[in-house]
């Protein structure tokens, strides 16, 4: 699962690496996004990419308690493309999730090591993930999830699983309004190449997700 990332790229460098040109209102670098949060996403518009905040916690447009979103931080990408929560979205409202790195806990005896994962060249990510839009009393609530699988080698000694981050050759076409059905996107995923992964240890700081600050990713010597 994924249940916690960070984004600390200075915000002319998450332009660069996506091709925005809009300014990244009220953005702010953070040591631990947790669910409940908003988040930095990318949708297309069919015509252009437009960055924004969803809340990361999926509330589909037919719930009737927006609580729901709490359960709905994820979603497997072996099925996604057969849950009522997860199809539609699958066809229609595919987002990146924007990330620079992300946190498992590492089970060892009878505690948890968290782990702080980033890609090898320690670049800019995006997570593959779904979103839709929940209408209440007020405000319209733009809520996401991001899609997990089986873990690669680089992460199957921590968890066994993990996010599905996508390859910069590949982000184009996973937000690009297409008309693929839900099971050509499930292959999609299944055959989509992960890059390579690091790791290393740090404080247990990190688990309260009111901790936001540089000691969440401080490297420790694991115990």
């Amino acid at each position: 699962m994924c249940g916690r990332y960070t984004l600390l790229a200075d915000e002319l460098a998450i332009k660069e690496a996506f091709g925005l040109q809009q300014s990244l209102d009220f953005y702010e670098p953070s040591y631990n996004i947790a669910p409940g949060q908003k988040v930095l996403s990318i949708i297309h518009d069919g015509k252009e990419r437009r960055a924004g905040y969803m809340k990361w916690g999926l509330v589909p447009s037919w719930a009737k308690d927006p609580k729901i979103g709490y359960k709905m931080i994820n979603a497997r990408s072996e099925t996604v493309h057969e849950k009522p929560s997860f199809k539609r979205l699958l066809s229609s409202k595919r987002c990146l999730i924007i990330a620079d790195s992300f946190y498992e806990w590492k089970k060892k005896l009878d505690k948890k090591q968290p782990m702080r994962i980033q890609l090898e060249n320690k670049d800019v990510f995006a997570f593959a993930g779904l979103w839709d839009k929940w209408q209440g009393d007020e405000e319209p609530l733009f809520t996401c999830t991001i899609l997990t699988r089986q873990a690669n080698q680089d992460m199957e000694e921590l968890h066994h699983r993990m996010p599905v981050i996508l390859p910069k050759d590949r982000e184009e076409e996973w937000i690009e309004p297409k008309s693929h059905n839900s099971v050509d996107w499930k292959y999609w995923l299944d055959y989509e190449k992960q890059d390579r992964l690091i790791h290393y240890p740090v404080s247990t700081h990190v688990n309260n997700a009111k901790n936001n600050d540089e000691k969440c990713i401080s490297a420790i010597i694991e115990e």
